[in-house]
């Protein structure tokens, strides 16, 4: 009977992991429900010996009960038995089940139809795991069912499956494997536990038959930590972009079921390819180039950035609303209204964001795309974009520069969302933020100043040639080589934005492209990276950071209202420098100062800025070593901590006699429960008496030296004596704490006890002498004292498997056995 319970165990282990799907915990007490049902039906079967034809069939028609009374109980005759209004009402909340299943991303509310459709399929699950398990006697077969199971929030969720719900649901499989083992050896007859009690003479079995009995257990325990622990240690196959851009790991939380790549590797992907392909083409009624964008990154760690999960709401589907608004434009704005038809290349794969002008107002695409609110990017958890024909409208924002000047703040929302910055931002890319804009210029003006900042004024090259490392690298692009690609230059303005109190975020996708006789031709090389600036009234802004032209991303340029002023040309200073070369400050590749190498910080008197390059390789590596000589400490720092409880217990000196202070005098109301030698154990001095002959036996098995099971403390103390040459006080001690060890065994009272403390300290050093002085630091750093109880621990854990299935259900009296 343990095959119907290991089952059910397996399956409810590995139902855990559908906790990803559900914003609340209802449907695991009801999946619970079921898979109980479902086991107590098996439990039956195999009790009463059922056909294996028959208990899957039982198993259903219980699971049908169960679900009728849960869900449909009023339509029931009875609230229990299910009658034909019970399974239409059954059948109609498995329809709305599976329409609210299209219509939310995970993760789902707990509706009714949900439920009963996730506690259904459970229950389909465990049946299939019992027939496999009990009935025909295939426990591995289960693994696929239970895969099956675990997929689903695999496949469903963005971010991956958390460890621990990885390993419940790996040792419920597990479980279920060594209880068919346990099962297929039970034929051979009645299977004989060893236990393992421990002895207060006899020392622990160096060997026994419980080793064999649990190796497989540990085997299957060690290759799911491995499981777990490998891949962290393993490095990535993919690119290492600047600040490992990514997805999924954003504000979002939860998962959903739309698949999105890392949009920069695929950006970096195309602009390195070989052969310039076609991606897609467009046209345009004001035929007037529009950037095409598809992702939107809005949160930055410090080492990456990466984009918040889009949510699609039913209610806005392309194909029966139009777009929402776009968030922070205001009707009074003026706009650029324009209609895009754009075709996607049949070369395309895998592709679910469409390439659009921001912002759209309306998008007319087959198939089921839905927008994301605060991005406006749009997705589809069903369609893909490749040969793909849309038409969208636009309206994009023409504000003037004095709009933008006299922009309000933020809302709290944006500000609190768009404005996060890792508390460990370098202090020089703080301190770059104030130098390379003004202090009392607008946000408008600090913006245009950045974009000035990278474009001509800090001495910026363009490269395709360079690659981030994680942390260092906006230090290293902003500090030290200021060579990049679109890559870094967005994400690096997008930052220096939030430092000023801008409002940013990094967009991807791709530049306006050629034209070629009035249609719009969009390559892979066109695909860019871009920020976009907050600014109330008027929204989302793109700017450029990015060199343009021949010297940068040919295809890029600069939105109208990111230009600066022009200011009047006056005669206290002139309009043009006397050296017009290669190394005046506004040519790339210009004078060092302004190349960055010899950053000055005027607050500081001209000295160069102190940068800060974060934890350098040494200290890492140094920390990684101290962090793991520390756990290999843990042993011995838990033998010190045993050993100095065990000396506060034996270091008083106790005296007790007949009649002593130690032992119950006549008129002792405690005499009568002491008259026993079992009572005179319990006495005060016999906790004393076992601390020290525990740290005796632990002494013994840290220098190497063993203790024969059937050797009585006086044989030990004599072998000891004899085997290692002690002197005579030594001897003596050693003999001492053996007659009192035996006492406190088998006499009413120990007599005197001494100092059990000198006694220990001198024999301990007496052993210490005798062994090598690797043998002496290993007792101290790495006891094999302290390994034993260890490895005891995890086998009297891996001993619960034995203790459940051990348990025996009585048959009926008079049944046959």
């Amino acid at each position: 009977m343990r095959l119907p319970i290991a089952s059910g165990a397996a399956t409810g282990a590995v139902a855990i992991a559908l906790y990803p799907l559900f914003e609340g915990g209802s449907w695991f007490w009801t999946s619970l429900g079921v898979i109980l049902v479902v086991t107590g039906v098996g439990v039956l079967a195999s009790h009463y010996t059922l056909p294996n034809w028959l208990a899957p069939l039982a198993q259903a028609v219980a699971v049908l009960i169960y679900l009728t009374v849960v869900f449909t109980g009023d339509e029931a005759w009875a609230k229990v038995v299910p009658t034909k209004d019970s399974i239409v009402e059954l059948g109609k909340l498995l329809s709305t089940g599976f329409t609210d299943i299209q219509r939310f991303a995970a993760p789902v509310p707990e509706s009714v139809g949900i439920v009963l459709l996730t506690c259904g399929g459970v229950g389909l699950i465990a049946i299939l795991v019992d027939v496999l398990a009990s009935r025909l006697r295939r426990a591995a077969l289960t693994g696929l069912p239970l895969l099956a199971l675990f997929t689903v929030p695999a496949a469903v969720v963005v971010e991956p499956i958390s460890w621990p719900a990885f390993m419940i649901g790996a040792l419920g499989y597990l479980g279920l494997l060594v209880a068919d083992g346990r099962e297929r050896v039970s034929h051979w007859g009645r299977a004989v536990l060893v236990r393992r009690t421990p002895s207060f003479i006899a020392p622990r079995p160096v060997a026994d038959t419980g080793t064999l009995r649990l190796s497989g257990k540990r085997i299957g325990v060690t290759a799911i930590v491995l499981a777990v622990l490998l891949p962290s240690l393993l490095p990535t196959l993919e690119p290492d972009p600047l600040f490992g851009f990514g997805v999924g790991n954003g504000r979002g939380g939860g998962g959903n079921s739309v698949s999105v790549p890392n949009p920069i590797v695929n950006l970096r992907g195309q602009l390195t390819l070989p052969n310039n392909s076609t991606v897609l083409t467009y046209t345009i009624s004001d035929n007037s180039p529009r950037y095409l964008r598809m992702y939107s990154l809005d949160t930055f760690d410090g080492d990456q950035w990466t984009m918040s999960e889009p949510r699609g709401r039913p209610e806005d589907r392309t194909s029966e609303a139009p777009m929402p608004p776009a968030p922070g434009q205001s009707p009074s704005v003026p706009t650029s209204q324009a209609t895009t038809t754009i075709t996607v290349s049949d070369a395309v794969r895998r592709l679910s964001f469409l390439p659009l002008p921001y912002p759209a107002t309306q998008v007319a695409a087959e198939g089921d795309w839905r927008p994301d609110r605060d991005t406006l990017v749009v997705f589809s958890t069903t369609d893909t974009a490749g040969g793909l024909t849309y038409t969208v409208n636009t309206a994009e924002p023409n504000p003037t520069a004095e709009m933008l000047k006299a922009a309000g703040p933020a809302p709290a929302a944006i500000n609190e969302r768009y404005l996060e910055l890792p508390e460990n931002l370098p202090r020089s890319i703080r301190e770059l933020a104030g130098q390379v804009t003004e202090r009392n210029a607008s946000s408008y003006e600090k913006a245009v100043q950045l974009q000035e900042f990278f474009t001509k004024e800090g001495g910026f090259t363009y490269s395709l040639a360079t690659q981030g490392n994680n942390a260092s690298a906006l230090v290293d692009f902003l500090i030290r080589n200021r060579t990049g690609y679109c890559e870094q230059f967005a994400s690096s303005m997008a930052v220096l934005a939030r430092v000023l109190g801008i409002p940013a975020r990094v967009a991807i996708g791709y530049t306006s492209g050629t034209n070629l006789a009035g249609q719009w031709q969009v390559r892979t090389h066109d695909s860019h990276a871009w920020p976009e600036l907050y600014f109330e009234g008027a929204g989302w802004l793109r700017f450029e950071p990015t060199p343009t032209g021949g010297g940068g991303q040919g295809t890029a340029t600069l939105p109208s209202y990111s230009l600066p002023e022009v200011a009047p040309a006056t005669t206290d200073e002139p309009t043009t420098s006397p050296s017009s070369g290669p190394d005046t400050p506004d040519q790339p590749g210009g004078s060092a100062s302004n190349r960055g190498d010899d950053l000055l910080d005027p607050e500081s008197g001209g000295m160069p800025i102190a940068v800060d390059e974060g934890v350098p390789p040494t200290a890492k590596i140094g920390i990684g070593v101290v962090i793991a000589l520390l756990i290999a400490l843990i042993p011995g720092m838990l033998r010190v901590e045993l050993r100095a409880r065990r000396r506060r217990s034996y270091s008083r000196e106790v005296k007790t006699s007949p009649g002593g202070a130690g032992s119950p005098g006549p008129g002792d109301p405690a005499a009568p429960e002491l008259a026993d030698v079992a009572s005179v154990r319990i006495h005060r001095w016999e906790p004393a008496v076992r601390a020290a002959w525990s740290e005796l036996d632990d002494a013994l098995c840290d220098y190497g030296m063993s203790r024969q099971s059937s050797e009585s403390p006086r044989a030990l103390a004599r072998r000891l004596s004899e085997q290692y040459g002690f002197d005579a006080e030594t001897t003596a001690a050693t003999a001492r704490i053996a007659t009192v060890v035996e006492r406190m065994l088998y006499a009413r009272t120990p007599g005197e006890i001494g100092s059990l403390h000198e006694d220990l300290h001198r024999v301990r050093r007496a052993l210490a002498a005798t062994v090598t002085r690797g043998r002496r630091i290993r007792a101290v750093l790495l006891p094999p004292s302290t390994l034993r109880r260890m490895r005891a621990m995890g086998g009297r854990l891996l001993d619960g498997f034995d203790r459940l299935e051990n348990i025996r259900f009585r048959r009926p009296v008079g049944k046959d056995a």
